[in-house]
C-alpha cells in the first residue's frame, strides 16, 4: 500500500507550489512538471525497495493482456472522438455530456511548454512517459488487484493466503466502482469499462504481472494517442 500512499500524497505537489500567471516561470506556474518527475523517482524507488515482497508470476496471459488493454484505452477515448464528430455536426455541447466521457479534453498536463528547450520537451516527456507506463502500472495493479480484491475476500485481514485473481461479483463491484470514482467525472464511463476488462484479466489469468502489462500497454497507448493529438486532458 506504501507506494499508493506515496504517490497520492506527492500528486498534492502541484496545488500547493503553482502560482496563476502566465508571465511567470514555468516552474513556477506549471510546477506539475518538476513535482511528477520528482513523484516518478521516489514511488519507483519505493517499489524498488520493496520488490521482493511482490509476486508477480506466473507471467501468462500476456496476449489477453494486450489486446484488452487496447480495447480498453480505444474505448476510454471513443466518446471523445464522438463528441468531435458532434460538435462538428453543429451539435452544442450538453452538461451532461461530461457524464458519457464527451468531455473537451484541452485542458491538462500540457509538455510543450517545456516546448523552447528540446532538451526540457524530451526530459518532461520522457518523465511523463515513465510516470504512466512503469510507475503507475506497478503501483495501481498491486493496490487494486494484489491487494484490495483478495482483503476484501477475508476476515481477518490475512488477504496473502487468498490465491490471486478469485472470483467474486462483490468485490468485482467494489473494486471497479471504485477504479471508477478516484478518476474525473468524464473519466468514469471509460474507467467503469477498464476496471471491468482488467478484473477480467486479473481472474482468467491469475497473474498479476498480466494485470501490470495491461495497464502498461494500455497508459503507452493513451499516451501516444496524446502527443499526436495534444487533447492533455487525457492524462
Amino acid at each position: 500500500m506504501l507506494p499508493l500512499v506515496l504517490f497520492t500524497l506527492l500528486n498534492a505537489l502541484p496545488g500547493l507550489f503553482r502560482v496563476e500567471n502566465s508571465e511567470l516561470p514555468w516552474h513556477v506556474r506549471a510546477p506539475e512538471h518538476w513535482a511528477y518527475p520528482l513523484q516518478t523517482v521516489i514511488c519507483a524507488a519505493a517499489l524498488l525497495f520493496f520488490r521482493k515482497h511482490y509476486t508477480l508470476k506466473p507471467w501468462r496471459g500476456l496476449g489477453l493482456a494486450f489486446v484488452l488493454g487496447i480495447l480498453g484505452i480505444a474505448v476510454w477515448i471513443a466518446p471523445s472522438l464522438l463528441r468531435e464528430h458532434w460538435v462538428q455536426q453543429g451539435h452544442e455541447p450538453a452538461s451532461w455530456w461530461k457524464w458519457l466521457g464527451l468531455a473537451e479534453r484541452t485542458d491538462g498536463f500540457d509538455p510543450m511548454i517545456a516546448k523552447d528547450s528540446a532538451l526540457w520537451l524530451g526530459t518532461v516527456v520522457g518523465f511523463r512517459f515513465a510516470r504512466m507506463v512503469l510507475v503507475v502500472p506497478f503501483i495501481e495493479e498491486l493496490f487494486w488487484r494484489g491487494f484490495l480484491m483478495r482483503f476484501l475476500l477475508v476476515e481477518d485481514g490475512r488477504f496473502e493466503k487468498v490465491p490471486f485473481g478469485m472470483h467474486s461479483w462483490r468485490v468485482f463491484w467494489i473494486v471497479t466502482v471504485a477504479v471508477m470514482l478516484i478518476h474525473n467525472t468524464e473519466d468514469y464511463l471509460g474507467a467503469l469499462v477498464w476496471g471491468s476488462l482488467m478484473y477480467f484479466v486479473a481472474v482468467r489469468t491469475k497473474s498479476l504481472g498480466a494485470c501490470v502489462f495491461m495497464h502498461a500497454i494500455g497508459n503507452l497507448a493513451l499516451g501516444l494517442y496524446v502527443m499526436k493529438t495534444q487533447q492533455w486532458g487525457f492524462w
